[in-house]
């Protein structure tokens, strides 16, 4: 999968236990290791997601017209009652509230409340098998995004190492920052899935370290017709803040069970890459897929297609980012000089990552190569538009030393060759070791090691 071009692994803590999981981490680090790649883990928390429960025999059919009770007790489900994981599900919703179920493909409406238990009509019925999810679009949930689960869940994850933290079903900028007062240092990215993140979804934006376009459960809660104008609208938001975005679900949905993608699913991984996405995510198709290697492959051809095209590079100027710093008005110069110049490559020694998101972010026709000896910031660059992040062993100390190393790395990698133009971009405290980034340079690449 790492050679096939898998920059992000992603652990569902919605599924499996924890020895499953230490194990993935520990599998992930090892073959990223061998493969001499930076690659990130990102922990997708659960939140309040809700399911219903088992039902006889596996499946229950629900008929239109009948009523189908739900109760928070324990049982296995028929066509006449099933149970739900949500214990909140009697005390949120009214009469006349829809509820759907298996990703909106079954309807039912609320028609009365009795205790701990919803009765309901079946509006569009079908075959209800075990453990599917459960949405209430227009129902307030009185549960927090970051359940008592998710907390747990965090701890753990934080204590493997992970390199994000992905938080469900946010609903407001609150839910994002108690999350990241127990995440630390480690970014939270917030997956958009519920119409009340999209009326806070710039709030959201600020207080996130970045966005998930989770359009699954986004499509069944808020229409499925509005998703892809608030794709559009949330990378956006992303991008006018230099923070990443992740377009997620269904992608690649018939490479589950087929080798090859449907040429609709190609057009949206298009699209996604020519919104400006800085990431696209494979569900479904790498967890449980017959071909999830081909899936990666497919996947990566289409965007390398996309992003050596024509069209691509005349696409709008990236958003402006606004941020009013040393940093930044480097990464914009930089990024201005790749294209008016020709560069070849944009070096960009960095101990955050920030200085290299921020180049990213201004997405220069030339690739990055993003220089740290801080391997946690070069696993979180796996995640950027356009970075490929490099292991150095120390900091450098002068102007002279950053450009010949630069220079040398990117010879060696293929990347320039003599003759070529590139940037170097760092940061240099005096001469003590890093600071802000306050160094530009344009070089002519003269090949070999002339240290």
């Amino acid at each position: 999968l790492i050679v096939a071009g898998a920059d992000c692994f992603r652990i569902n803590l919605s599924h499996g236990d924890r020895e499953h999981h230490r194990a993935t981490f520990a599998t992930v680090r090892a073959e990223a290791e061998r493969a001499g790649a930076a690659v990130a883990i990102l922990a997708d928390l659960a939140g309040p997601k809700i399911r219903v429960g088992r039902m006889a025999g596996g499946r229950a059919d629900l008929v239109p017209g009948a009523r189908l009770a739900i109760t928070t007790d324990e049982v296995l489900g028929t066509e006449d009652r099933i149970s739900t994981t949500y214990q909140a599900l009697a005390g949120d919703v009214r009469p006349g509230d829809p509820i759907l179920l298996d990703d909106g493909l079954l309807r039912l409406e609320v028609e009365e409340v009795r205790g701990r238990e919803v009765v309901t009509r079946v509006v569009v019925g079908g075959a209800l098998k075990d453990r599917k999810g459960m949405n209430l679009p227009g129902t307030p949930l009185s549960t927090p995004a970051l359940t008592d689960k998710d907390r747990s869940d965090l701890e753990f994850a934080l204590g493997v190492g992970v390199d994000y933290v992905a938080l469900s079903f946010v609903r407001r900028p609150e839910d994002v920052l108690d999350a990241k007062r127990l995440a630390g240092d480690v970014p939270v990215i917030a997956k958009i899935e519920k119409p009340e993140a999209i009326e806070h979804r710039e709030a959201i934006a600020d207080a996130a370290d970045g966005l998930m376009v989770a359009r699954g459960d986004l499509g069944v809660e808020a229409g499925f017709d509005k998703v892809p104008l608030m794709q559009k609208q949330l990378i956006r938001d992303a991008a006018a803040r230099g923070k990443p975005v992740i377009v997620a679900t269904q992608m690649l949905e018939s490479m589950i069970g087929s080798p090859v993608p449907t040429r609709a699913e190609v057009s949206d991984v298009a699209n996604a890459v020519l919104d400006g996405a800085d990431a696209l995510m494979l569900s479904g198709e790498t967890a449980v897929g017959g071909s999830p290697v081909e899936a990666v492959r497919r996947m990566a051809g289409i965007i390398a297609e996309v992003e050596a095209s024509e069209l691509y590079r005349l696409q709008p100027e990236p958003v402006r980012i606004d941020e009013y710093s040393f940093d930044n008005a480097i990464a914009r110069a930089a990024a201005k000089a790749a294209g008016d110049l020709g560069l070849k490559a944009i070096a960009v020694y960095t101990e955050s990552g920030h200085s290299a998101a921020l180049v990213s972010a201004s997405r220069p026709e030339a690739p990055i190569l993003g220089m740290s000896r801080n391997p946690a910031s070069l696993r979180r660059l796996a995640l950027r538009w356009g970075v490929v992040p490099v292991a150095i062993d120390h900091w450098i100390t002068d102007v002279q030393e950053g450009l010949q190393l630069a220079e040398k790395t990117l010879v060696e990698w293929g990347v320039a060759g003599p003759g070529d133009d590139i940037a170097v971009t760092f940061g240099m405290l005096e001469i003590s070791g890093p600071g802000r980034t306050n160094v530009l340079t344009l070089w002519r690449v003269r090949g070999g090691d002339r240290s």
